[in-house]
């Protein structure tokens, strides 16, 4: 499959794949360090106290969306001038990668509770920043007759990236009662080694993106150029929006479902920890369950997505999600924790694939880069309120359940928007 566009070669299945594939390489860094294993780590091991913990941690994971907020529509302007993408990929991968390495050296000790936020900060900054332009080099790869396909095809491969190193993390650092290399002898070596394991998944399997992957051709602009034409660009784009409401309608009503979707990513961990007073063993055993159920659903829904269309799709997926959060806050009982908890994850991939499908769709043909733009902006310009407003709403209350409420909110509104916006018919395919 090849795609005659803007793209500096043509763009093979071989660059299709490594392209999926990094999906599989970065996975891991948030399923490890933001939702699964360090965040409970953080809480029990750093902090000593999960409520705590998890009013710092939702304060460092706001304050690391507000960053992400306001640094992603300038940088992806200015990299809409420039022309390439891969280099901007790159470079916050980079960040990504040194951050979660040195969380390595993060002993379990109050003093190191300043460090390891900032350094989850990072991570968090870095990996969500690369993302923004790896998506949006997906319009230029994908025909639109195949962009729902690709799109929960490589998301699955990134659910299936994050099992494999949570499995390697949980049966080989974690769980043994021996643990290789000595680690047993350090202070929570086992669970702090799965840093340095998430960096080398990275280092390891991300590359191919950047050899074989076309990417535009560079506009050869000077530095001081290509910020000038990002901010015209930014600019111009933001007025033209405003007549484009269906499209303003689903990034409303995205920007809300998202958020629930974000905060449930950076959370969940530590509120399995919490609520259900789940060990490290049990959140990563839960975590495999969740990310086999997310794959398989992110996989299946992308055929969804080709014959019912990407809001229908949302719609479904939203629905769902919704009825397992709600049960999940309302259970005491462990084995209903596990039932809901792994039948929630076959739906966050469709809501996040279909979305990006959807959003293709809904763009005009020539305004296609700058809509994917304020698409990317919708995902984070409020991913702050979520976290900030569950660490807010435990710090009053006392009640990790009621601050998780947050999540079912958000989502329930932003399905409420969503019904409103009008879906275009699919364009044809090209001959």
């Amino acid at each position: 499959m090849s795609v005659p566009s803007r793209l500096e070669r043509p763009a093979t299945r071989r660059g299709l794949l490594a392209w999926a594939l990094f999906d599989w390489a970065n996975s891991p860094t948030p399923t490890i360090v933001i939702t699964f294993i360090f965040a409970p780590y953080f809480a029990r091991g750093v902090v000593g106290d999960e409520t705590r913990g998890l009013e710092l941690w939702s304060w460092g994971m706001a304050a690391s969306a507000l960053i992400i907020a306001l640094i992603s529509p300038l940088t992806g302007a200015i990299a809409d001038a420039a022309g390439r993408r891969k280099p901007w990929v790159g470079a916050f991968t980079l960040i990504t990668f040194v951050a979660t390495a040195l969380l390595w050296f993060a002993a379990p000790d109050v003093a190191w509770i300043i460090p390891v936020l900032v350094l989850v900060m990072l991570v968090n900054i870095g990996f969500e920043t690369s993302m923004v332009f790896y998506n949006a080099m997906l319009p230029d790869l994908a025909p639109p007759h195949r962009l729902g396909r690709l799109s929960g095809w490589s998301w699955g491969l990134g659910y299936g990236g994050g099992l494999a190193c949570l499995v390697l993390a949980l049966f080989v650092f974690i769980m043994p009662e021996k643990a290789p290399l000595g680690l047993d002898d350090v202070a929570s070596g086992g669970v702090r080694v799965s840093a340095l394991l998430a960096a080398g998944w990275l280092a390891v399997f991300g590359w191919p993106m950047f050899v074989f992957t076309p990417d535009r051709p560079s506009a050869r602009l000077p530095v001081a150029t290509a910020v000038a034409r990002g901010w015209r660009r930014l600019i111009e784009t933001g007025l033209e929006l405003s007549r484009h409401k269906q499209i303003l309608r689903f990034l409303a009503a995205r920007l809300l479902y998202i958020d629930g979707l974000n905060t449930l990513f950076a959370l969940g961990g530590i509120y399995a920890a919490t609520a259900f007073a789940m060990d490290e063993k049990q959140v990563l055993i839960f975590a495999i369950c969740l990310n086999v159920t997310a794959g398989l659903g992110a996989v299946a829904f992308a055929w969804l997505d080709d014959w019912l269309g990407p809001k229908k799709t949302i719609i479904i997926a939203l629905a769902c999600l919704t009825v397992c959060g709600s049960g999940i806050l309302i259970v005491d009982g462990a084995l209903w924790f596990w039932i809901l908890g792994t039948a929630l994850g076959t739906f966050i991939g469709p809501v996040q694939s279909a979305s990006r499908s959807l959003m293709a769709r809904m763009a005009p043909p020539e305004m296609t880069g700058e809509m994917f733009g304020f698409f990317a902006l919708s995902g984070k310009v409020t991913s702050f309120i979520g976290p900030l407003m569950v660490g807010t709403l435990t710090a009053l209350s006392g009640n990790a359940r009621l601050g998780m409420s947050v999540i079912v909110v958000l989502m329930l509104a932003g399905l409420a928007i969503l019904l409103t916006v009008k879906e275009p018919p699919a364009r044809s395919a090209p001959e």
